[in-house]
């Protein structure tokens, strides 16, 4: 389960974060997960409750914000539906995931003396 080196490599970014404002505490850390990220939130979760003890998120609460998947026109922009080939509707050019494979630490609520 790759979510136990995530969930290491989250704590690991954090601590460095507090430790570079000097902050006495970590109190929330806001996380964003893509559905094509290959992590299972649920298992982000309970793999963070398991390893924060004893370390600097000890006491901060993990919110996971889920992101879909989006898809577009590499040529002209346009949103493309996930359905069957992923071409433009418009002008025929592949698309690109544009959203939904990311894996983010959008945000530490720290408390900094």
């Amino acid at each position: 389960m790759h979510e136990y080196s995530i969930v290491e490599a989250l704590i690991s970014r954090v601590a460095e974060e507090a430790r570079a404002r000097g902050a006495a505490g970590v109190s929330r850390l806001y996380v964003k997960i893509g559905a094509l990220s290959g992590v299972e939130p649920e298992l982000l979760a309970s793999a963070y409750e398991t390893f924060r003890e004893r370390t600097v998120c000890a006491g901060a609460e993990l919110r996971i914000e889920r992101v879909a998947e989006r898809w577009a026109c590499s040529g002209c922009g346009r949103t493309v539906e996930r359905a069957g080939a992923l071409l433009c509707p418009e002008c025929g050019r592949p698309a690109r995931l544009v959203e939904g494979d990311e894996i983010v630490l959008e945000r530490i609520e720290m408390e900094v003396p």
